[in-house]
């Protein structure tokens, strides 16, 4: 069997486009379905925008249950500017974030962790 130039092109031109439907679709299912949601207490320990492309803002909340025991981290990305916002404000006391968790996320350029926090509250 002989292909000619042109349909070998037009062949490759679409095994290309299906894998990247394929990939868009996937990353699209993943950031639009959440496998876990929930909320989680503590003192916001570290919070700071990185990112060389895709700028993101990363934190870490220490989770802490008894008096003497090492604080448990839950690290968090945060997407929303207006959440970030209100995170700033409350660095250093007591919050309760509500988050939503994102499994199978193909790159760092969405988030370093797949815990996305939608929404704080300040927790006296």
């Amino acid at each position: 069997m002989v292909f000619s130039r042109r349909k070998l092109i037009t062949y490759a031109a679409s095994f290309v486009l299906a894998v990247v439907a394929l990939a868009s679709l996937y990353v699209w299912t993943t950031l639009a379905f959440t496998y876990s949601d929930g909320e989680r207490a503590g003192y916001v320990q570290k919070f700071s925008r990185r990112g060389w492309v895709c700028k993101t803002w990363e934190g870490d909340l220490a989770l802490v249950n008894l008096p003497g025991q090492p604080a448990e981290l839950f690290p968090f990305t945060v997407r929303d500017d207006v959440v970030a916002a209100k995170i700033n404000a409350l660095v250093g006391r007591r919050v309760a974030v509500r988050y939503t968790q994102h499994v199978g996320i193909p790159s760092k350029c969405f988030g370093d962790t797949e815990y996305f926090v939608v929404d704080v509250n300040a927790v006296e």
